[in-house]
């Protein structure tokens, strides 16, 4: 059994990858500001501490074998917007941590980077080779923290795996009953969208340009199952090795487009969704696919649930506990 903290452990993926290890056998620390989290989604069995990132020197001691690290502001159009914001809780707010590590003397990492932090790809699938030009203050935030993990790896040691996200959708039913699944205030991904337009939350979901090279003319993006995402993780804990820093992608491989999300929910839900097609938003690639090849080789993880519809079906049905 080994211990860990968890940084942004009450919000959408780290509550549910905090749960996997409290499942796995392993103890857990909670530490987040419920900025942007809820205290209810923190997995019973962790401890839980409230407090910014930058506090973490008040929690981790000796006693830790590692921390994976989800603190971060994560909105895009804000991120462009309010860049202050950004550069103070996601790059200096990582410095804090990553010092108050080596000051502890705990040497495993495990970092919840992006796919942002490639920008707009000039090849899809894209592959961790690929040129790295965020076009938001959000991805050049996380790109810098990939860098200081390298710094600290090659100059302290620290054994680092950064894990770079697509879509992540769907959710988790945990050991102990409860539901963890995607929250946002405001909302901005495409499912939990469509999911509001089902329940007549909002009039209609916008479609952003139909005239794509495509097949049905929407955007396609990979997305990925939370779940499978959090097993990734504990793999990633037993693949950092001390002085690396290991950068995988993590994703199905392949994606669907707009209209097939719409239709999945449809589907799945049973319900109309009114649809409103607009023009193409600036900086919305045609594809965005993963090439996760590196997670596989590095980490021996391969996603297990990536049909759209039983992912939908997971995130419905969380849904639904929270608007019956």
């Amino acid at each position: 059994m080994s211990k860990y903290l968890v940084t942004g452990g009450a919000g959408y993926v780290g509550s549910v990858v905090a749960a996997h290890l409290l499942e796995a056998g392993h103890q857990v620390t909670v530490l987040d500001d419920l900025s942007t989290g809820f205290r209810e989604g923190v997995p019973a069995g962790a401890e839980f501490v409230e407090g910014r990132i930058q506090e973490a020197g008040r929690v981790l001691d000796g006693s830790f074998d590692g921390v994976l690290h989800f603190a971060a502001s994560s909105q895009v159009g804000e991120s462009v917007v309010d860049p202050e914001k950004y550069w103070r809780n996601n790059v200096a707010g990582s410095l804090e941590l990553v010092s108050a590590m080596r000051a502890a003397g705990v040497r495993k990492l495990v970092f919840s980077s992006t796919a942002a932090t490639y920008g707009e790809p000039e090849s899809v699938p894209i592959a961790e080779t690929a040129r790295t030009a965020p076009t938001s203050t959000y991805g050049a935030t996380k790109l810098a923290v990939d860098h200081l993990i390298t710094s600290e790896a090659v100059a302290h040691g620290l054994a680092a795996v950064s894990l770079r996200y697509f879509n992540v959708a769907g959710a988790y039913s945990s050991s102990s009953g409860a539901t963890l699944g995607e929250r946002h205030d405001p909302e901005s991904h495409l499912i939990p969208l469509v999911f509001q337009a089902a329940l007549g939350q909002r009039e209609n979901i916008a479609v952003y340009g139909d005239d794509y090279p495509t097949p049905d003319g929407t955007c396609i993006r990979d997305y990925i199952h939370v779940a499978d995402l959090a097993d990734a993780h504990l793999l990633a804990l037993d693949a950092a090795k001390p002085g690396e820093h290991l950068i995988c992608n993590l994703g199905n491989g392949s994606g669907f487009s707009v209209h097939e999300v719409i239709e999945s929910v449809k589907r799945v839900t049973g319900r109309e969704i009114p649809v409103v097609v607009s023009g193409r938003r600036a900086g919305d690639p045609a594809v965005l696919v993963a090439s996760a090849e590196r997670a596989h080789q590095a980490l021996d993880w391969t996603p297990h649930r990536s049909d759209l519809d039983n992912i939908v079906a997971d995130a419905w049905n969380f849904t639904l506990e929270r608007h019956p």
